[in-house]
């Protein structure tokens, strides 16, 4: 995404953690089912094993997804870029950023993550997302 090379990155952060607490929530769910399954014994240790695959897999994914995806602060714009076999990449250009905005709910505030709002882009799960507002303003003036 780096167009000019005199363009400096001044964050190249991940997304909070707390992205991970629904799809981890739920696959420790699958994984408790499964167990279960497996430990009453046949016939139900066939769908026991399956869910702890299933558990396995959307662990997996979620971390790997949360890994692959940075919200990137240059001189010149922000973005958030996600994947790793096929790169996407949503931005917008500091010049054209007229108001940035940060919205945090009350956890948000406790563990220090929120939405930042940047013309027309919106990142939510931003890590210390007041900073990153100040400094997305100091480089859009």
């Amino acid at each position: 995404m780096l167009a000019d090379p005199e363009e400096r990155v001044f964050v190249d952060a991940r997304r909070h953690g707390i992205v991970l607490v629904r799809p981890l929530t739920r696959s420790i769910a699958l994984a408790a089912a499964g167990t279960i399954g497996c430990v009453v014994g046949w016939p139900l240790s066939v769908p026991g094993a399956v869910l702890l695959v299933v558990a396995a897999a959307v662990a997996l994914a979620a971390v790997w997804r949360w890994d692959r995806t940075h919200v990137v602060l240059t001189s010149d714009k922000l973005f958030v870029v996600h994947g790793l076999l096929r790169k996407r990449a949503a931005a917008v250009r500091l010049a054209k950023v007229s108001t940035v905005e940060v919205e945090q709910s009350f956890l948000g505030r406790v563990l220090g993550y929120g939405t930042l709002v940047a013309g027309e882009l919106e990142i939510s799960a931003v890590p210390r997302p007041r900073e990153l507002c100040g400094l997305v303003q100091r480089l859009s003036d």
